[in-house]
């Protein structure tokens, strides 16, 4: 598959599996000392406004009225409720379970796709989940599903609630970004950052979320961490994957995050990784793998 994958998907594929992976802990560290609405507010203003200063400094144009229409939606979307609902389930939830709660968006995805296809013969065709992408995505629960085993999903409350939905907001972002007229190249990704974090303003604002007097060194080092790779490079990233790959494919880092989160767990926060751990994971990269496998 690598010999006939452009290097950029390649490259794109790597940043979303590993580096998305990694924020999970970032995020948790971050809430130590910031509020929820805090770090998206920051987080996406940042990256999405640096990133468009960047493009139209380099000639980029203006996007236009309805693709602002469209950058608002999706960026609601993914931005404000998928990544927010993470972050405000964090509060209650360990990182490691909120990965594994996550990593059900392809399914998700997959089924708001088919849903929400064109009716069209050639379209249905060409969209339509296959059967090898749904051997994949059933594998990928079941590798999720081992992991949770004997977890504690009935004891996290209201947190579970949003972790739940998170994916699902994240997974109709994502297949209806496909389909609205974004602006064209990274230029998408820097307006979806900035309406999720006006989004995220408004929700502090009407919250009254108050703001951080003193924040530590650790929540400030990783809300950096979650603007730079997080947000700039991760959103960019996965934006390139969409319009480049099929949707199975550039959803896949759902499966492989989980296994960096409770992998970073171990070796920095020194968790225990069991061998039904383990297990799963061999489970959830054949996922990965059988979606990758496709005919071109």
């Amino acid at each position: 598959m690598a010999a006939r994958t452009p290097p950029l998907v390649l490259a794109a594929l790597a940043v979303v599996y590993l580096v998305w992976g990694t924020t999970y802990l970032a995020n948790r560290i971050a809430l130590e000392t910031l509020t929820p609405s805090t770090i998206g507010a920051t987080r996406f203003l940042l990256a999405g406004g640096l990133l468009y200063a960047v493009l139209r400094l380099f000639g980029a144009p203006a996007p236009n009225a309805r693709e602002w229409r469209a950058s608002l939606v999706t960026g609601l979307l993914m931005g404000l409720c998928g990544n927010g609902f993470v972050v405000l389930g964090q509060q209650w939830v360990s990182s490691g379970l909120v990965a594994l709660v996550v990593g059900t968006m392809p399914l998700w995805a997959a089924m708001l796709g088919y849903a929400l296809q064109p009716r069209g013969a050639d379209v249905s065709r060409s969209q339509a989940v296959t059967r090898r992408e749904w051997l994949g995505l059933g594998l990928g629960f079941l590798g999720i599903a081992t992991l949770q085993l004997g977890g504690a999903l009935a004891s996290a409350g209201l947190g579970v609630l949003l972790i739940l939905l998170a994916p699902m907001c994240w997974a109709l972002g994502g297949v209806l970004g496909r389909r609205l007229p974004l602006p064209a190249g990274p230029m998408a990704s820097a307006t979806q950052m900035i309406t999720g974090g006006l989004g995220f303003l408004v929700v502090l604002l009407i919250v009254g979320d108050p703001l951080p007097v003193a924040p530590s060194t650790r929540s400030l080092l990783a809300l950096a961490y979650l603007v730079v790779f997080g947000s700039l490079l991760g959103f960019t990233a996965y934006a390139y994957l969409l319009r480049r790959t099929r949707l199975a494919i550039a959803n896949s880092y759902a499966y492989v995050n989980p296994v960096v989160a409770i992998v970073l767990g171990a070796a920095v926060a020194g968790e225990q990784v069991s061998a039904l751990t383990w297990f799963a994971t061999v489970i959830i990269l054949a996922a990965v793998a059988v979606i990758s496998w496709h005919r071109r």
